[in-house]
C-alpha cells in the first residue's frame, strides 16, 4: 500500500515540498464522462470547479494531515492561503535509510566537469541520493554523482510532475499565471501561488479539467516515457501508464499532483527542466566518458517545442517556490542569482522520495540541477532544494562564475532518433 506524506509548514500545507510540446495544439479528444467538469476562460475570468467545496485539497492518507477546503479561509486578495489541518493516530513508519556510503562507486567521470562535479559531492555529502547538473543550451551533462541511481528506472515524480501539467494548462489556455481557480467556496488560487507553494487541489483540478488523455498527450510530448538520453549506458526506462489511475485512487488528478503511478527518471526531470530554461529545445541528454568525447562533443536534439511563450508564464512561479514556497531553504544557503525550480515529496512502501529539479542564471548562463533523494523521514523535497543551495555555494567559493564555462559548440545541433 502507498502512502504519501504531507509536508506541513506551520498552518501552510504544501504537500508534495516538493517540455512541453509542439505547436500549438489542435490535440481536441476530450476527457470520457465522469471526469470532473472545471470551466476556464483566460485573462483574469474565474476557473469554477464543479466538486464541492468539501473536496480534500490532499487526499486523506493513513497518518498524515488532512486538509479540506471546506475549512480553507482566505483573508484578502492575494493573501496566502492558511488551510486548517488534523492529524490522525497513525504514524508512517520508513524502513529505508536516507544515508549511505560509497554513493560514487563506479561513477564513469573522465569527461565531466571536475569543479561541477566535486561541487556536487560536497553538497550531496552522506545523503542517499544522485545529483545531475546539466548544460541546458546543448544538453551536455556536466556531472553527474551516484550513477547508478541516476541512470535508475526513477520512482515517482511526487509533486514535480506539475510543472508538465501547468505547461499543458497554459498551452490549452485553461488559465494564465494570474487566473484564479475557485477550488471551492470563496477559495481561489494561482498558477504562480500553486507553484510556489505545490498545492495539490489546484492541479487536481488543472488535471480534470484536461482529461487523462491529453495530460498523457503532453507528458508524453515532454519526454515522460522515454529515454532522456543518448546512448548513456546503463540508462533504465522511466513509465508513464497507458490508462488513467482509477478513480477509487484519484484518478487523473492523483496523477498530476503527485504523479501516481508514473515513474520518472533523474535524467528525464533534467531534460524537461533544461528545455523550460533555454527556450523550449528538448536534448537528448550526453554524457561524455572521455576527454575525447568532450572534445567532440554535439548537441543532439530530440524535437522543439513551443513553450517559448509559455515560460514567463511558468517560471514566475518556480522562482516563488525558491523565494517564499516550498523550496525556501535554498535560500539559507545562497541568493547571490535567481534560481527557480519545483520541489516534491511523496512515499512509497516505507521509502520517501525528495525531488528538486531547477536551473540558475548564473554569471555564465543557466544551469540546470537536480537532486532526487531516498530514504525515511529527513528526506523530502526542501531537503533536495537545500543541497542545491549547497552546490551553488560551492561553485561560488571556488569562483567557478567567474571563469569562462566550457565553450557551446557553435555547429548547428544535429536532430536525432534514439
Amino acid at each position: 500500500m502507498k502512502i504519501y506524506g504531507a509536508i506541513l509548514f506551520g498552518l501552510v500545507l504544501c504537500a508534495g515540498a516538493d517540455a512541453s510540446a509542439m505547436t500549438k495544439s489542435n490535440y481536441t479528444k476530450r476527457h470520457s464522462a465522469g471526469t470532473a467538469h472545471v470551466s476556464a476562460r483566460v485573462k483574469g475570468h474565474v476557473v469554477s470547479h464543479s466538486g464541492s467545496a468539501g473536496v480534500a485539497s490532499t487526499a486523506t492518507r493513513r497518518g498524515h494531515a488532512v486538509a479540506t477546503s471546506s475549512v480553507v479561509r482566505r483573508h484578502g486578495r492575494g493573501a496566502r492561503p492558511t488551510l486548517a489541518v488534523r492529524r490522525t493516530r497513525y504514524q508512517e513508519h520508513f524502513s529505508a535509510s536516507s544515508f549511505a556510503d560509497n554513493l560514487t562507486l563506479g561513477d564513469v567521470t573522465e569527461g565531466e566537469d571536475p569543479v561541477v562535479r566535486a561541487a556536487a559531492i560536497e553538497a550531496l555529502g552522506n545523503m542517499n541520493g544522485t545529483a545531475i547538473a546539466i548544460n541546458p543550451a546543448n544538453g551536455r551533462i556536466l556531472a553527474m554523482v551516484n550513477q547508478k541511481l541516476a541512470l535508475s528506472r526513477g520512482a515517482e515524480p511526487c509533486s514535480t510532475i506539475k510543472l508538465t501539467v501547468a505547461l499543458a494548462a497554459l498551452e490549452e489556455g485553461i488559465v494564465r499565471r494570474d487566473t484564479p481557480v475557485n477550488l471551492g467556496g470563496s477559495y481561489h488560487l494561482t498558477l504562480t501561488e500553486a507553484l510556489a507553494h505545490s498545492n495539490n487541489l489546484y492541479f487536481e483540478t488543472l488535471g480534470r479539467s484536461l482529461g487523462f488523455e491529453r495530460v498523457k498527450h503532453y507528458a508524453n510530448e515532454f519526454g515522460l516515457g522515454e529515454l532522456a538520453g543518448y546512448h548513456i549506458q546503463g540508462e533504465q526506462l522511466g513509465t508513464y501508464p497507458d490508462e488513467e489511475l482509477p478513480a477509487a485512487l484519484g484518478g487523473v488528478g492523483r496523477m498530476c499532483s503527485f504523479g501516481e503511478s508514473v515513474s520518472m527518471t533523474p535524467l528525464q526531470l533534467g531534460a524537461i527542466v533544461s528545455a523550460i530554461a533555454n527556450g523550449g529545445t528538448l536534448y537528448y541528454l550526453q554524457h561524455p566518458e572521455t576527454a575525447e568525447d568532450v572534445a567532440t562533443f554535439e548537441p543532439k536534439v530530440k524535437r522543439t517545442l513551443n513553450i517559448a511563450p509559455l515560460i514567463p508564464e511558468i517560471s514566475v512561479g518556480m522562482e516563488g517556490a525558491v523565494e517564499y514556497g516550498t523550496a525556501r531553504s535554498l535560500r539559507a544557503n545562497f541568493n547571490q542569482f535567481p534560481v527557480m525550480g519545483k520541489t516534491g515529496t511523496c512515499s512509497n512502501n516505507g521509502t520517501r522520495f525528495g525531488w528538486f529539479g531547477s536551473y540558475a542564471d548564473t554569471p555564465n548562463g543557466r544551469i540546470v540541477t537536480v537532486i532526487f533523494l531516498e530514504g525515511g523521514r529527513p528526506t523530502f523535497g526542501p531537503k533536495a532544494a537545500e543541497l542545491t543551495g549547497q552546490f551553488y555555494r560551492a561553485l561560488w567559493d571556488k569562483d567557478y562564475f567567474l571563469q569562462k564555462q566550457q565553450p557551446v559548440v557553435a555547429a548547428t545541433a544535429v536532430v536525432s532518433s534514439n
